[in-house]
């Protein structure tokens, strides 16, 4: 996996970052697998997929690892609810990374 995110037009490409996140859970959930899991905008990182928190501390490395600091998954983590935390979906994170990549494009 690359450590940076190419540079591309505004806007990043939510389908990519979409399959990244994917390739990431995979990852986290190595041990577990996905047992055949669809992962989707619509799936939820507790209910769906049986994230603990130290599996979203994984994630947030391997998110660090892949797009740099740009993508501060602590603080957005940190800026929700406990209810939200526990819905969070894997398309409110891809919206989160694009947001951020956008954001840092412009800078």
């Amino acid at each position: 996996m690359t450590t940076t995110h190419p540079a591309g037009p505004p806007g990043a490409d939510e389908d990519a970052i979409l399959a990244d996140i994917t390739a990431m859970i995979a990852q986290v959930l190595e041990d577990d697998g996905l047992d055949g899991t669809e992962v989707g905008t619509q799936t939820r990182f507790g209910r769906d997929l049986e994230f603990e928190s130290i599996d979203l501390v994984t994630l947030a490395g391997h998110l660090e690892a892949r797009y740099g600091r740009d993508v501060n998954f602590a603080e957005f983590v940190t800026s929700m609810e406990l209810d939200d935390i526990i819905e969070l979906t894997v398309g409110r994170l891809v919206e989160h990374v694009a947001g951020c990549l956008k954001s840092a494009e412009a800078a």
